[in-house]
Order: C-alpha cells, then structure tokens, then sequence
C-alpha cells in the first residue's frame, strides 16, 4: 500500500457512512506525493478522472467493492476543475464530484448564526439554486450542531446517505455541501446520525422553501427570489401613515375550504387570487387575513402545526402561485396578512423534533419544551440560533412574498410559564415570577426587527389575557406589537347577543364594560374561526329566536361592531349568515347568498359597513385613541338601547351609533346630539334591501338645540327594532358669495 493511499479503516469508515471528516477523504488532496483524487461512486465498474473537455486525466483504482476510488495524478494542480465518468454494464455516466467544491458558507455565516442576529438566514440555510465556481447546481445548508453525520438524500443520489455526505462547520454547528446537476423540482430530506451513532428518521429541510403534497413529506428545491412583482404602488402606501390611524377590516380565510373546486378538490393559488381577491375587493374589505398556510401535514390542524415555516403550502401550489396571489391582491387594493405560529411545533418525526437526537429547536426542560394541550414542543427561544430562525422566518415572508403584517398566534401560551399546567408541571423563576422571560425577550425583539425592516406593515398578538403593554412600544416597555386581539370584547358581546332579548336587561354590562380597557391596546375586535367550530355554531345560530329576529339580531351586531372603537376582523362565511358550523373538509354554503333575500342582505350589509367604515374618517381615524369615542346612551337598560358617539379629526363630521336590541319598535325616542342641525342616516339594518322590515327614519332626524343625554342638542328618532342606525351629521353649506339669503 502507497503512503498516498487512503487507510483501509478510513475507507471502511465513509462506506459505512459513519466518517467523521468525508471531505478530509474524498475530492482532489495534495499529497507528498502529489495530487490525489478520491471520489464514492456506488455501482460504478470503473471511474475515471477526465478534463472538462472529456481528455482523461487518470484512470482511478477500485479500492472498495461499495464503490470507492482514487488515484495519484502528479503535478495537477488541486484547483483545476475535474469531471468524473464512470461505467458499468448498464452503461456510462458523466458527474461532478460533490467533494472537488469548496464550502458554500462563509466564516460571517458562522459569526451571525451563534451570535442570533443573522437577518437573512433563510438565504444561507436550506436549498439554492445556484452557479457555484462554474457549475450549476444547489448548494445545501442545515443547522445540526450535535449530529455525527448529516447528509443530503434524494431521487439524485438514490437516497444514499453515504453519496452526500456534508462538511460540518465546526464553529456553528452548520452543515453545508453543493450538489452538482441537482436542479430546482429535486425532492430531498437529510439524513442524519446521531451523536450516539443512532441513524434518525429522515428530516425535511427546516428551511425547505417548498414541500410535497401531503401525505409524502420531503421537502423540493424551489426559488423563491425571482418572481417578478407589480405592487409598487401598494407597498409605498403602506408605509404612508400610522397603521392605527387607517381603516382595517380584516377578511379571515382558510384557504383550503373558502370555496372547493369540481370534486371537492381545492383551488389553485391563481384559481384564489381570481376568485376569493376580487370577492374580498368587492366586499370592502381592506385586508385578507389567511389562516397558517405554512406547509402542514394534517388538513385538520387548519395550518397551526407547521413542519416547513418556510413553505407556503403545497395543497394550492408552488411558491411562485402564492407569490401571484399576494401581488393581486395588492393590485387590488388589499393588504395579506398571514397567521405566523412560533409558539409551538408538531412532533411528527420528519419535522423539527429532536432534530439531530435530542432537544435542539425545543427546549430541553419538558417544564418549558412540551405542550400538553396539543402535545407540541415548544421552542427554546432564549437560543439564539432558535430565535433567529423564527425571526428570519417572519422577515422571508414579508421581504420574498411582500406580506403586510403577521397575525401572531397563542401569545399568552408563550408569555407564560404556568400556561395551561396544574401544579407541580412548572417550575417558576428565581424570584418566584411566571412570565417567560426569554419568550418576551424574543417577542420583543422580533417586533422590533420587523418594524424596522418593514416599516407599514403590521403585528398583531393573539393574546387572551391582561398582559399589560402587548400593542406598546419596546421602548415604553411593552411588548412592540402593532395591535392586539380584544377576546374580552368578544365573549361578552357574543354572551350578550346570544341572550333572549327579554333577559338582557339583566346583561347589559357585557356591552358597556368593554369600555373600560377599550383604548388601554390597540385593538382588533375578531369574530374568528374559533368561534364558529366545536359545537359553537356560528354567528347566525348563536343569535335566539325565530329565523327573522336572528337575522335582524346579526345585523344589528355587526352594525355595533363597525361602529365600536378598533379595528374589525371577521371570518369567512360569517359575512351571508351561514348556517353550518365551519369545517375544513368542504366548501362555504355560498348557495345561501342566492336563497332568499336575507343570506343576500347580510351580505350587502357588511359591504355597506365595510364601505362606510373605510370612507368615514370619524369611524376609523381613531380606533385606538379616547378622543374618538363618547357615550351617549349608556343606562338605558330597561329599554337595551346604546347609543355612542364617534369622532375623527375637528374637521371631520362626527357619527353617532344607536342600537336598539329589543324587538319592541320605539318611536319618538329621544336621542341626544352633539350639535343641531341635520344628521342624516347613513345606515339602517333594518332596511328592505337588507331582509329588514323598512322602519326608519325617512332618510334623517333634525336636531334642536334641547340638551338630553349629556349632549347640547338632540332629535327624536324612530329605532326600529332589533336594528342599528347611524346618523352623521351635515352641516349646512354655507350660501355662494353675492346670494341673498331667505331668512324668514
């Protein structure tokens, strides 16, 4: 044996897969003897060395029967580029030698990884495209600091682990490898050894841009760089002005189940963006808020268990038809807003779970690292390369898909260490507290970075608690959100709707109270998909009596809901009164709309609102500030009427809400006003065209200087019953100069 020859042990080591160095081993080594090439080559008879021309350089010995060989090439440089040709009986096939690259991955990568403030990990980790020292292939990333052995396996390589082996940067627990000739549509996972010599399940790419179609589970190499946008308009809006000063009324979809194709079968990301954005535009809304669209093995989790943070979900598409649906929706006028899940992450053994054998994405306390609830891990956020992961996460989708903002779930999972436990199932801080300290470190820090980076778009907590300071500023000390969900509004308007209007009475504190903490977030106000699945019905069914009062008692709602200071969320099928309870199997009842003048009036209602809201500054303007909210019809319980007040700028002309929540029609009700004068009613739900009765108000009142309800004027209006009515107020045009005024 030559002192140039590759020990027998070491052999046997990379053949077996268990090598701890394959690139110390394998591709072109400078030797005392000169220049050595190596290369594994399973089922190859014989392998030869040739220039990239097809000259050969050297015929390489078979020193394994597994398909290992090498050979000394004296005086060759170990930077001149080689190919490989091997033969056997079935034939001959030219590749490049995975082990003649150099690395992909640069010290900085190293340095920022571990350091946790690598902004664009996403474009380092996972599976590019790409042209690398002259060859075509993609280059391969994944993070598995306490792995023996990872390797990179597919349709390209058979799926042998031994053929892909990966160099580990030993800085960072990184490991990188080009693949030449693999191309985009390649699917691939890692396999991976563990540090105790156990060969773990294959894993998808943590940061795979592009997943199977379930049930298989590998990840694909997609691009997600060069779609070519036509939202600039859009993009340079949104970062005009306060977020909580523009009107925001929110759409909430599921994708898989807001309409269903022939068969059952789901629409298409451009089959969506022709039919759900145009709807959504027409509606009024200002947004489309999706449901997690994050690749997700179970129909059922409805995207809230995400394996691929990274990949838009495979049921609709490619990345590229998800890309095309944001931009027409932006074209349209509406901003996408996605539902972002860091709280937490399934356990399926392809995913994130004990990635490379034990706790790595999760923390390693169960106290901290499981949830028993939804038997997920929970991410060990005070890691810094978790932290990071989850941040460039939120940043790929706003900078590669132009997303508008993330809606953040199961926050208050995260802020607490006590979250869902019974005694003795978690363990407090040092002085005793229960606030998850590196969990709001991570928030912060998160909303922080996104706001920085994309200054016009959104974050918004779903938190279920009275955490002080979730919608403040970091910098005040709170939380850095942009608005919060405002689940107390919620329940007690849903409680009090539900009521038979005979006891509300009794109830009316679950409309006023809501007042008392209104302004203390920025709020959004959600009627959502968890109110309208397990046995909850849905808006329409929660609302009692006959078939007429529920529709009149919807109508009224969410005429107060509109009216109510914060911004508005509603989700899918609420908007025509469906019937069903929702369910992620099939589509929305849209042949309700078509049944009926009332599935229809429900509908142009919320149009009506939508427009109403989005055209009326003194309804939107200040949603989240005191100054734009005044009662004036706060006790009148024995009758369920509410009346308030709203305002915009001096200049803008105010609005006043009045409800009447009783099937009992009040004429002559007096209703005190800001100012006399004429106040015309700008909605009625209880008009003809929405299903209603017709009882109004001609149009409008006119107000007299008569002080009643803490106002300096007031008018007497009809309420029709089980209705809302808003009246705003116009005042006279002053006359054209030269023109004689009739004064008598």
């Amino acid at each position: 044996m030559f002192a140039w020859q590759a020990p027998g042990r070491e052999v046997d080591a990379l053949v077996g897969g268990r090598h701890d160095d394959p690139f110390g081993l394998l591709g072109p080594h400078e030797t005392p003897d000169g220049l050595v090439i190596r290369a594994f080559v399973p089922h190859a008879g014989t392998l030869e060395a040739i220039e990239p021309d097809g000259t050969l350089i050297a015929d390489l010995s078979r020193r394994h029967d597994a398909g290992f060989f090498e050979a000394l090439v004296p005086g060759r440089p170990a930077w001149a580029r080689y190919r490989l040709r091997a033969r056997n009986d079935g034939g001959e096939w030219l590749l490049d030698d995975p082990y003649s690259f150099g690395p992909v991955l640069g010290p900085l990568d190293d340095y920022l990884l571990v350091e946790g403030t690598h902004r664009l990990l996403y474009e380092r980790l996972g599976a590019h495209p790409c042209e690398h020292e002259g060859v075509d292939g993609v280059r391969f990333a994944v993070w598995a600091p306490n792995a023996a052995r990872v390797s990179v396996v597919g349709d390209f390589n058979q799926w042998d682990g031994r053929r892909h082996q990966m160099r580990k940067r030993i800085d960072s627990g990184l490991w990188e490898i080009f693949a030449p000739g693999v191309g985009i549509g390649t699917i691939y996972k890692y396999e991976i050894v563990s540090a105790d010599g156990r060969l773990l399940p294959l894993k998808a790419d943590p940061f795979g841009f592009r997943g199977e179609f379930r049930p298989a589970t590998g990840s694909v190499v997609a691009r997600t760089d060069d779609f070519e946008w036509h939202d600039e308009a859009h993009v340079a809006s949104r970062a005009e002005g306060e977020a909580r000063r523009k009107p925001m009324s929110i759409y909430e979809v599921h994708l898989g189940s807001w309409r269903r194709g022939d068969g059952n079968r789901f629409l298409s990301y451009d089959e969506l963006a022709d039919q759900l954005v145009s709807y959504a535009a027409w509606m009024g809304f200002t947004h489309i808020e999706l449901l997690p669209i994050s690749e997700h093995p179970l129909d059922a989790s409805w995207g809230y268990q995400p394996i691929g943070l990274f990949a838009p979900t495979s049921r609709f598409g490619d990345p590229a038809g998800f890309a095309r649906f944001v931009d027409r929706a932006h074209q349209a006028g509406l901003g996408v807003i996605l539902d972002w899940v860091p709280a937490h992450f399934p356990t399926d053994i392809h995913g994130l779970a004990h990635f490379d054998g034990g706790p790595l994405y999760e923390h390693s306390n169960p106290q901290r690292g499981f949830h028993p609830d939804w038997n997920t891990a929970i991410y060990d956020f005070g890691r810094r390369e978790v932290a990071n992961m989850l941040i460039a996460n939120a940043l790929y989708w706003l900078d590669r898909f132009h997303i508008d903002g993330l809606r953040v779930d199961a926050v208050a999972s995260m802020l607490y260490l006590d979250y869902s436990r019974r005694h003795g199932e978690w363990s407090p801080n040092p002085d005793g507290s229960n606030d998850n300290k590196d969990a709001v470190a991570f928030l912060r820090r998160a909303n922080e970075t996104i706001y920085a980076e994309h200054p016009g778009t959104v974050v918004i907590a779903e938190e279920s608690t009275s955490w002080a300071g979730v919608s403040s500023p970091v910098h005040a000390g709170g939380l850095g959100f942009g608005f919060k969900w405002n689940m107390g509004w919620m329940h007690d308007t849903l409680d009090y709707m539900s009521t038979n209007a005979v006891y509300r009475p009794w109830h009316h504190d679950k409309i006023t109270f809501g007042f008392v903490y209104a302004f203390t977030e920025n709020f959004v106000l959600p009627l959502s998909h968890d109110e309208v699945v397990h046995g909850k019905g849905t808006v329409f069914t929660r609302m009692p009596g006959d078939d007429w009062q529920r529709f009149a008692t919807q109508r009224a709602y969410y005429a107060m809901m509109w009216a109510y200071p914060g911004k508005k969320l509603l989700f899918m099928g609420q908007e025509f009164a469906q019937r069903r309870e929702w369910s992620e199997e099939r589509s929305l009842d849209w042949h309700l709309v078509g049944m009926g003048p009332h599935h229809r009036g429900m509908q142009i209602l919320v149009r009506d609102l939508n427009h109403l809201y989005r055209d009326t500054l003194a309804l939107h303007a200040r949603d989240c500030e005191p100054e734009g909210f005044r009662w004036i019809v706060v006790d009148d319980r024995d009758q369920s009427v509410f009346a308030w007040l709203r305002l915009g700028g001096e200049e803008d002309a105010p609005v006043v809400m009045v409800a009447n929540l009783t099937p009992v029609p009040r004429d002559g009700y007096r209703l005190g006003l800001p100012k006399a004068g004429r106040w015309r009613e700008i909605l009625n739900t209880d008009a003809d065209g929405y299903g209603g009765s017709g009882l109004g108000n001609l149009g409008a009142v006119t107000a007299h200087e008569a002080p009643a309800h803490g106002m300096p004027a007031s008018a007497h209006v009809v309420l029709p019953p089980l209705a809302t009515l808003y009246f705003k107020w116009e005042p006279e045009e002053a006359a054209p100069q030269g023109t004689v005024v009739d004064r008598q």
